[in-house]
Parts: structure tokens; sequence; C-alpha cells
């Protein structure tokens, strides 16, 4: 029997050693699976990376290209911003400006109104002196005139007669008070 095993063990291939003509038809198959890869699925990657790579990059100019915009327009913004800024501090200076210049025209205004007024007030109390200077002496006339018929005795009843005794008599009296002043 143990020759048996022996010769058995002699016609049956090594599990050590590979059998020929296996890795023969195994080296084959493997090359014409490396062909095939290289001529058909390894070109296709590389299209297909290819296209990713300029897909990617492509998107990277644009995010940039956006990104340069996006600048570009807050740049834009901060200048209109900053004009803004400017032009409400200079429409803010002109108001100022104008209601000061307002201010100073109403108060001009107020005083030649006033100056005005009080024109209006001394010719209105000249006009009522005046007036009043003339009632007196009419009313000085008639008491003085009365005053002098009860010392003189004799009645003043002539206008004219009346009127120069009046007339006198004032002219002393204001003659007196400009010589007392």
């Amino acid at each position: 029997m143990l020759k048996t095993q022996m010769v058995l063990a002699a016609d049956s291939p090594s599990p050590v050693l590979p059998n020929i003509p296996e890795v023969i038809v195994g080296l084959i198959a493997f090359l014409l699976l490396l062909w095939l890869l290289a001529k058909f699925a390894v070109p296709r990657f590389e299209k297909l990376y290819e296209e990713r790579a300029a897909k990617i990059e492509g998107g990277i100019e644009k995010a940039e290209q956006a990104q340069a915009e996006a600048e570009k327009a807050r740049a834009e913004y901060k200048a209109q911003l900053a004009d803004a800024f400017t032009e409400a501090a200079k429409i803010r200076d002109d108001a100022r400006l104008e209601a000061e210049r307002i201010k100073e025209e109403l108060k001009a205004e107020a005083q030649d109104e006033a100056a005005r007024i009080i024109a209006q007030g001394h010719a209105a109390l000249q006009a009522q002196k005046a007036q009043i200077v003339a009632e007196l002496r009419a009313e000085l006339g008639r008491n003085s005139v009365e005053l002098a018929s009860r010392i003189v005795g004799e009645s003043l009843e002539d206008e004219a007669r009346r009127r120069g005794t009046v007339d006198r008599f004032l002219a002393e009296l204001g003659t007196a008070n400009g010589a007392g002043k």
C-alpha cells in the first residue's frame, strides 16, 4: 500500500509546483485582459478624468470670476455708500446754511417790521400829541377868554379879538417855557 500511495503521489501534480499549461493559459488570459483594459477601459477612464478635471477647473474659474465680480460689486457698493454719506453730509450742511440764511432774513424782516411799527407808533403819538395840544390850546383859549372877561369885566365875544388874545397869550407862554428850559 505504501507503494501504491507513492505511485499515486508521483502521478499527481505537485501542490507546490504549478501546472505549466495552466500558467501559460492564465498568462495569456491576463495579457489579453491587460490589452482590453488598455485599449478600451483606460482611454474611457482618462477621458472621464479629463472631463471631470475640466469641469472642476471650470468651476474653480467660475468661482474665482464670481468672487472677483462680488469683490468688484462690494467695492462699488462701498464707493456708492461713501458717496451717499458725502452727499447726505453736503445736503445737511446746505440745509443748515439755508436755515441760517432764512433765519437771518426773518430776523431782518422782523427788525424792519418792528422799526416800521415803532415809526408808525411815533407818528401816531406825534399826531395825537398835536391833536391834544390843539385841543388843549382851544380849551386853554376858552378858559383864558372866560377868565379874562371875568377879570376885565367885559365880554370878549368877538372871535377875532378873542383869537388874537389867545394866540398872544400862548406865544408869551411858549417863550416863557422856551426860556425856562
